[in-house]
């Protein structure tokens, strides 16, 4: 058992109220949240937090993770010539040990930044469960079947990835209505139906997408997805750029997931998604870093600070988008999305908590220490970052069962490999 004390509490689980209370962890789940009792029981470790913060970890609600072999090689272009021109052709030489090595390189990246989970649609998602199994890390796999897919693999993965490992679920998806057709929608109508388990793809990311969507159909994407019945069971959309007023009915009746993507969509010059307007309907909102060859980082520390100044832009009004609902979206929110019961700190929660150094410069003065995480703090304020009640990055040194150093080198190996092939 492991005890934090002496510290900060940020459990988000009733508001943003910041207490001096005390947690237990007990293999992989939270046991005890509450003030100094003077018996305990015996701890394996006890940990003096120092006055620092102890809180949710970060949820990365939508990303390719095993993209860092693209990481700034194909910048600053659209996104339908980034991707079907420079992206494609480059993941067609994948092999199962590339995502394998690629995949780890981002789990270094997210503990670095108290990065719990990640919400991750990629391919060969064997060798990407391994790699998330082997570190220690929680990943929830979605689907991307297209048109030109083995349709029946996605039954397989969702039963094969929700009984292979705690740290590992599946939810079922495509990868967006452009690259699907209308037998492809009907068969999700039947797996989500059959195992009811909620629908998850990139959804209006572009106002062409948009526009060529209501070409083909009549109807933007998401209200394709519910004509099709996809939305019975839940889910939500990646990015949500280009979504409109009948969409946000959609969204709303159905409590559908609006996972914004900031950085991403404005280094891709998609646009803004309407977060404020997400929240004023209550619009469950997460929040992702998409892949690290469109952001370049895998970093929610900007991805907030992002999603909260842009729609200060947007609306022209500096008032709008209240930092805690960004904070509480990065944290809370995209765990529910996920479907992992750590949305918080409470008894029986799972244990996948980091702990922020307040006493850096850029953290003081505390006039509000939630907001501060969200305008002021990085990646450098994290000390500490566990999943599933076991300390994976403290102070500096990683516990992954393999040196950064061998990761890092494997990745590159890959990188270099596939781009010169």
């Amino acid at each position: 058992m492991i005890r934090f004390y002496n510290g900060r509490l940020l459990s988000l689980s009733d508001g943003f109220e910041i207490s001096d209370w005390e947690v237990w962890v007990e293999e992989s789940m939270i046991l005890y949240v509450g003030p100094a009792i003077g018996a305990h029981p015996p701890f394996e470790r006890e940990i003096d937090l120092r006055g620092n913060l102890l809180m949710p970890g970060f949820k990365n609600a939508h990303a390719h993770s095993a993209m860092t072999f693209l990481r700034s090689y194909a910048d600053d272009l659209p996104l339908q010539s980034w991707l079907f021109d420079k992206v494609f052709p480059l993941e067609a030489r994948l092999t199962p040990d590339d995502i394998y090595a690629l995949t780890k390189l981002a789990v270094l990246e997210y503990l670095r930044g108290g990065i719990t989970s990640a919400f991750d649609m990629y391919y060969k998602r064997d060798a990407f469960a391994q790699a998330a199994i082997d570190c220690g890390f929680r990943m929830v796999l979605c689907g991307a079947l297209a048109a030109g897919d083995d349709w029946t693999v996605g039954e397989m993965d969702t039963i094969k990835f929700n009984n292979l490992h705690p740290l590992i679920s599946y939810i079922p998806g495509i990868h967006a209505e452009y690259t699907a057709n209308p037998d492809l929608l009907m068969f999700m109508k039947m797996l989500v139906d059959e195992y009811r388990l909620p629908f998850f793809t990139h959804n209006s990311e572009t106002k062409r997408e948009v526009e060529e969507c209501i070409e083909r159909h009549g109807l933007t994407p998401t209200q394709l997805f519910e004509e099709n019945g996809l939305f019975e069971h839940g889910g939500g959309g990646f990015h949500c750029v280009w979504i409109n007023e009948d969409d946000m009915n959609i969204f709303a009746r159905r409590g559908l997931y609006a996972v914004t993507c900031p950085a991403s969509n404005a280094k891709l010059a998609s646009g803004i998604a309407p977060v404020s307007e997400f929240l004023r309907r209550k619009i469950p909102l997460a929040i992702g870093t998409d892949g690290p060859a469109s952001n370049n980082a895998l970093n929610m520390f900007r991805e907030m600070y992002l999603a909260a100044v842009l729609q200060k832009l947007r609306e022209e009004d500096a008032a709008s988008c209240d930092a805690r609902e960004i904070l509480r979206a990065a944290c809370s929110t995209g765990a529910r999305a996920m479907r992992i019961d750590a949305d918080c700190i409470a008894p029986g929660k799972l244990a996948d908590l980091v702990v922020i150094d307040l006493h850096q410069a850029n953290m003081q003065p505390e006039h509000n220490t939630v907001k501060n995480l969200v305008y002021s703090g990085s990646n450098t304020n994290v000390l500490l970052t566990m999943v599933n009640g076991k300390i994976l990055y403290e102070n500096g040194v990683y516990h992954v069962g393999e040196s950064p150093e061998d990761i890092i080198a494997h990745a590159r190996a890959a990188a270099e490999r596939i781009i010169r092939s």
